[in-house]
């Protein structure tokens, strides 16, 4: 079962996907977001987010989703947050005019031949402003697009706003 799991920041997204994967002792855990190195406020984050994975789960610190995905396609795992991911793919191809296509593709992909239970955490952008900056917006439309490729090939789609899940594409509830 591939699920995921949009929201916007701090509606709950990661909190829910981890409780949706609780049941499951040996989870993967990848966290796509750079370091907290230089950023109190972001260090925080990333410690809130830490403090709350059973010691049982494995954690990958990365944003080679893809291959992980593909090297390891039956345990179960999470992924927080694609926004990190995109990101760092921005970062590798360029801001201005470098394509993500080819990320995009590999990461579907590697999305679709998944066997094991799979939770992807990732923004959503779509109801906000729109950005005042070529980056923002740029941002924006990309993780719009990915978001939408990943519906397509997920069975489930759930939105999570205050904390409440909304099903937008369900097949199986959890209780």
């Amino acid at each position: 079962m591939r699920t995921l799991v949009l929201g916007g920041i701090r509606s709950g997204k990661s909190r829910w996907a981890e409780e949706i994967m609780a049941g499951d002792s040996s989870v993967r855990y990848v966290a796509t977001g750079a370091g907290a190195d230089a950023d109190p406020s972001w260090a925080q984050r990333v410690a809130e987010h830490r403090s709350r994975r059973p010691g049982s789960w494995n954690t990958a610190e990365t944003a080679d989703v893809a291959c992980l995905l593909r090297d390891d396609a039956h345990t179960a795992t999470l992924v927080d947050d694609l926004g990190g991911w995109l990101t760092a793919a921005l970062d590798r191809r360029g801001w201005d005019c470098g394509s993500v296509a080819s990320d995009v593709d590999e990461l579907v992909r590697a999305v679709e031949g998944f066997a094991a239970p799979l939770v992807l955490v990732s923004p959503e952008v779509g109801l906000t402003v729109v950005s005042a900056t070529a980056s923002g917006r740029r941002f924006t439309d990309e993780l719009g697009t990915l978001n939408q490729r990943l519906a397509r090939c997920c069975e489930q789609v759930v939105l999570v706003v205050a904390g409440l899940p909304v099903w937008v594409k369900p097949t199986k509830a959890f209780t």
